[in-house]
């Protein structure tokens, strides 16, 4: 019975040295790899996200949030930190970042080895066994550190896809701030159009008493008076949708914290301020790229193919190692138990998996490089729209809007001077309006555009371990 538990524990000593401490150490912390993560999110967003792993943690973030934006008018930059700190889909991106240190742990720690314990006998038998087997999986052992480099690697990559949804969110927020902004603005001109529209249709209707308009100029005020209401309602409802979108996203409830947007959008810059080098600078940041290089990296350590493919990965091996001891009449026998099992198929798959190797390798190859050139169109396309909506923008503030203006200015003085009438005047009024409206749609255009320059430089959500499903087939 000694010997047999000393050959046990000698196996689980022998087994336990198989764990990589190091690696071990590395990803055994409860926010292991978010660093990065985070290193990410302020270097793309100038923000800080957070991982929140706890209930108390939970709750403080939703303290902090509210802090932020209770009965304030939020700025672009709040509603980001807000959405990085208080969105519940972020954190659970964040999630599968853990999973992934887990499955590190996992392999640094080798194979886990089993003990199976039986004591047999029958009333009255005077020979009783006792027999204890130390199972491991032999080849588990063999291939632990390729195991784990391959795992750590998708530990890279599932750092970059949390730092993907972390950009992808902060470019969704701010999207939305610029939509719900840009919504109200636009509501807040359509009601000064009210304003007009309604006060020529209270002159029409005077006019109509007096029979200086016949019915039908009358009705034709009173009904752009009524589109106009109409067009309106729309833009009021746009922007509480609007709101509503960007409340969702930063995970606040509207109907338990109260906060604002600014009446306009910010003022066009001098310049547009994308940067001419925005392709070179895609190459260089994109998270979808980096995770790209890193899955040629995890296919080439998996199927060995900077020269070895897998060791016998055709074969299937479990040792016993342990005594077997039986009392019986003629005394104690003891007798070493070594059971291997092997299955072996009828043919030889080492070309096979060299094959699916380079193929994969392949795929996984042309992928990255279709990647690369996606990330460059985009990146152009992304520099050409900001440079032309800014210039768009800028025609519609230094050209259209100041001659709406001359143009309202002379119209006063014709109707000053009698010249004009007030209906004249009002519908001048109302097509300055109107040119007020599209140069807040065209600023509106500029920002997301500007927004869009930041998802073409550093992406957006990726997709980790794409292959491995194809692998386990």
């Amino acid at each position: 019975m000694k010997k047999r538990l000393v050959s046990s524990v000698a196996a689980f000593a022998v087994l336990a040295a198989c764990a990589d401490t190091a690696t071990i150490g590395r990803v055994s912390a409860p926010g292991a790899g978010f660093a990065s993560v985070s290193e990410r999110g302020v270097k793309a967003l100038a923000s800080k996200p957070a991982w929140h792993q706890t209930p108390a943690a939970i709750a403080r973030a939703e303290l902090q949030t509210r802090a932020l934006v209770e009965g304030k008018t939020i700025s672009a930059d709040t509603a980001v930190q807000a959405a990085l700190l208080n969105n519940r889909g972020l954190q659970a991106a964040y999630a599968e970042l853990g999973l992934s240190a887990a499955d590190v742990w996992e392999a640094a720690l080798g194979p886990i080895p089993t003990i199976g314990v039986s004591v047999s006998g029958f009333a009255g038998d005077v020979t009783r066994t006792l027999e204890a087997t130390l199972l491991t999986a032999v080849l588990d052992a063999a291939t632990a550190k390729p195991r784990t480099r391959v795992a750590e690697l998708r530990f890279q990559q599932a750092q970059l896809a949390a730092a993907g949804e972390t950009i992808a969110l902060a470019v969704e927020t701010r999207r939305a701030w610029i939509e719900a902004v840009g919504a109200f603005e636009a509501a807040a001109l359509i009601a000064r159009t009210q304003n007009a529209a309604d006060a020529a249709s209270e002159l029409a209707t005077e006019l109509g008493r007096t029979g200086a308009l016949n019915a039908a100029d009358q009705a034709r005020e009173h009904a752009f008076n009524a589109e106009v209401a109409a067009e309106r309602a729309d833009a009021k409802l746009e922007a509480q949708l609007a709101k509503e979108r960007l409340a969702r996203l930063m995970g606040i409830p509207l109907g338990q914290v109260t906060f604002y947007v600014p009446d306009a959008l910010p003022r066009l810059p001098a310049r547009s301020r994308s940067r001419s080098d925005i392709e070179r600078l895609a190459l260089q940041n994109r998270v979808d790229l980096a995770a790209g290089r890193l899955e040629l990296e995890a296919i080439a350590a998996d199927y060995r193919l900077t020269g070895q493919t897998r060791s016998v990965s055709d074969i299937t091996a479990a040792a016993g190692l342990g005594v077997e001891q039986e009392n019986g009449t003629s005394g104690v026998e003891v007798t070493p138990v070594i059971d291997v099992e092997f299955e072996i198929p009828l043919y030889d798959t080492g070309k096979l998996i060299s094959r699916r190797g380079s193929l994969e390798y392949l795929r996984a190859a042309n992928m990255l490089a279709q990647s690369a050139v996606n990330a460059r169109a985009e990146a152009r396309a992304a520099h050409k729209a900001v440079t032309g909506k800014h210039d768009v923008a800028r025609h519609w503030r230094d050209v259209v809007l100041p001659l709406r203006r001359t143009i309202d200015a002379e119209a006063l003085k014709s109707y000053s001077g009698m010249i004009s009438s007030t209906f004249e005047l009002l519908e001048d009024a109302r097509d300055g309006l109107e040119a007020e409206l599209d140069a807040a749609e065209a600023k509106r255009d500029y920002w997301l555009a500007e927004t869009d320059v930041t998802a073409a430089i550093w992406g957006g959500s990726v997709e980790v371990g794409a292959n491995d499903e194809g692998e386990d087939e």
